[in-house]
Formats: structure tokens, C-alpha cells, sequence
């Protein structure tokens, strides 16, 4: 199944994609199932159940719509640094025991089709194709071998970095969340769609159609269930958190010369199987 959450005419809604169909029921109906984040939390059959309200539902445009972050106002966003090795040795980072990882927080993100904004302040304003697993099931101490059984689906992520505020500090937190810099969606596309921890999936990166990155979900150094019995040793996973599983190489800061993002181009994450994320680029005003 793959869930879209939507923006039409001023009415929010959420729908249900096949292909380039999709059929679904805005908030102000009253067989509107609920925001996404709370029908993954209901947990048991409640997205079959809501699958089964959108397809009764009416058509939606995909071509019409403004897509929203399927999530919304999720709760935590746990990214990963240095989760591929080639990444790791082109912008010369060491290869750790166990992962890197920084917090992004809603507000810098956009959905797709929508424009991610090069920060007034920096030219240095990166892309990054990364996969996204969403977790559907709470838990703290989570073995490797059961942490599958917490992941509900997957998206797409664009890990819009922008670079020297990001270097400037020891920490990566402010470079990596200027308001609109990044992206998700535009999908959720459930777990039983996807190979188990969406291992082995084709990921590629295109700047104005060029293709900057292209990789495997395979090569991740640490892998989704790896990454989740990690965090749950430290904190409780709870429904609609987002872990946002690293780059593979081919960002701009290791281009010679460097490329980076500006006001004007078409940057598109393609994962296999999970869908196109693709987003115009803007300056601050």
C-alpha cells in the first residue's frame, strides 16, 4: 500500500496510490480515517482498515495536489552520518563501531513537488538520497532479529545539507535544519512491498537529470535492523518516528570542482520500489 498525504484547494486529505491512480478523503469527511501518524500508532489492521475508507473514496489528481510530508508534525527524525563506506572516504570521515547520528526536526522539511530554499546565508547547499524507514510499533531494547517486525514502511528523503554551517560547529544539528532545505515523501509504502530492511534497493540521485549518486541500499554500513537495536539501547521508538538511513557518495561538497544546489534546478531521489521524491530549488528571499 502507499499512503500520500495531500494539500487540495486549502482542504488537507490523505489517499491511497496504484500507480498513477489515486483515491482518497479529505479531513472534513466524516469517513476520514485520521492523520497517518495516528493510524500507524493504532497499530494491528488500522491501515488496512483506513485503505479500505480511502478506496471508497473519491479520485484524487496527482497532478493537481500539493503533496505534504506524509508524516506531518512527526515525532523523532534520527538521521544517520557515514552510513556508506565510498561516502565516508570522500568527504573523509572514519568508519565508527556503531552509527553517527544527528536529529532533523519537521520544520525543515517540505514534501514533494515542493521548493527546498537555499538559505540566504550560504551557496554551499548540498543534495543527499537517502532511504527512509518509519517505524510502526513502539519499543526500547529492541533485538536485531525482531527489529523488522517494528518497521511499518519506507520513504524518501533529500538530506538538504547546507555545508559550512554544518562543518562550523562539532555538532551537525544547525546545518542540517534551515527551515525548507529538506524533503520526504511522497509516498509510505508498506513494508510488505519492499524487500525485508528495503536491502538491495537501486538508489540514485539526479541533478537536473544528471546522476550524482547511484547506489545500493546494500551497501549501508549499518543496516535498518542493526540501526534500531542501536537507538533502543538509549531511547524508546515510538509509531511515525522516521530513521533517515545515510547518503551514499556522490554529494557535491566532494565534486572537484563542487556542486551544489541553486535557485532554479530539479533535484529527484529515485529508490526502486519505493517511488521519486523530486523537488525545485529556490533562493531565500
Amino acid at each position: 500500500m502507499r499512503f500520500l498525504r495531500f494539500r487540495n484547494q486549502g482542504r488537507e486529505g490523505l489517499a491511497l496510490a496504484d500507480g498513477r491512480e489515486a483515491r482518497g478523503l479529505y479531513a472534513d469527511d466524516s469517513r476520514y480515517p485520521g492523520s497517518l501518524a495516528d493510524i500507524i500508532g493504532a497499530g494491528g489492521d488500522a491501515l488496512g482498515r483506513a485503505a479500505g475508507l480511502l478506496r471508497g473514496g473519491e479520485a484524487v489528481d496527482l497532478d493537481a495536489i500539493e503533496f505534504l510530508p506524509p508524516l506531518g508534525q512527526t515525532g523523532k527524525i534520527i538521521c544517520l552520518g557515514g552510513n556508506y563506506l565510498d561516502h565516508v572516504k570522500e568527504v573523509g570521515l572514519k568508519v565508527r563501531a556503531q552509527p553517527t547520528v544527528f536529529a532533523r526536526f519537521p520544520s525543515s522539511l517540505v514534501g514533494h513537488r515542493g521548493r527546498l530554499f537555499r538559505p540566504r546565508v550560504s551557496e554551499q547547499f548540498d543534495y543527499e538520497g537517502e532511504l527512509v524507514a518509519v517505524i510502526g510499533k513502539r519499543g526500547r531494547h529492541i533485538t536485531e532479529d525482531k527489529a523488522l517486525e517494528h518497521v511499518v514502511g519506507y520513504s524518501i528523503f533529500n538530506d538538504g545539507s547546507v555545508r559550512d554551517y554544518q562543518i562550523a560547529t562539532p555538532q551537525w544539528t544547525v546545518g542540517k535544519n534551515f527551515d525548507a532545505t529538506g524533503a520526504l515523501g511522497p509516498f509510505l509504502v508498506t513494508a510488505d512491498e519492499i524487500p525485508p530492511g528495503a536491502s538491495g534497493l537501486r538508489l540514485r540521485t539526479r541533478l537536473n537529470g544528471q546522476v550524482v549518486q547511484d547506489a545500493f541500499t546494500s551497501d549501508m554500513i549499518f543496516s535498518v535492523a542493526a540501526t534500531i537495536a542501536f537507538l533502543t539501547q538509549a531511547m524508546t521508538l515510538d509509531p511515525g518516528d522516521l530513521l533517515v538511513m545515510g547518503t551514499p557518495p556522490g554529494v557535491g561538497m566532494a565534486r572537484v570542482p563542487k556542486l551544489y544546489m541553486k535557485a532554479g534546478d530539479l533535484c529527484e531521489v529515485e529508490i526502486e520500489g519505493v517511488g521519486i521524491l523530486s523537488n525545485t530549488v529556490a533562493n531565500e528571499a
